[in-house]
């Protein structure tokens, strides 16, 4: 059980996360949500034994943790109303796909 603190507290952050999305502050509970898996891969990367947060090898478990919470908390973070991050070829992009 006291090798397991690391997926106890990856899965509390984005428990809370969770909670303040659904109680109407979803962006910030998405940035927590992607923040928890981005300390999910630096956990992975930094400690030789990390229980149950070790699922695949650990070059997988990294690339996943990290691709995961980086689009996450990138896409919460540009989602309308009042983006906190805008992306001006965004603009552009969806101007010329879509008639």
């Amino acid at each position: 059980p006291a090798r397991q603190w690391p997926v106890l507290t990856v899965t509390l952050l984005v428990g809370v996360g969770l909670l303040l999305t659904a109680l109407d502050v979803f962006r910030w509970g998405l940035v927590l949500v992607g923040a928890a898996l981005l300390l999910g891969a630096a956990l992975r990367w930094t400690m030789p034994r990390v229980g149950m947060l070790a699922v695949r090898s650990r070059f997988t478990d990294i690339a996943t943790y990290g691709v995961l919470g980086l689009s996450i908390a990138l896409l919460a973070l540009m989602a309308q109303p009042n983006p906190v991050l805008e992306i001006p070829f965004l603009k552009d992009t969806l101007h010329f796909t879509v008639s």
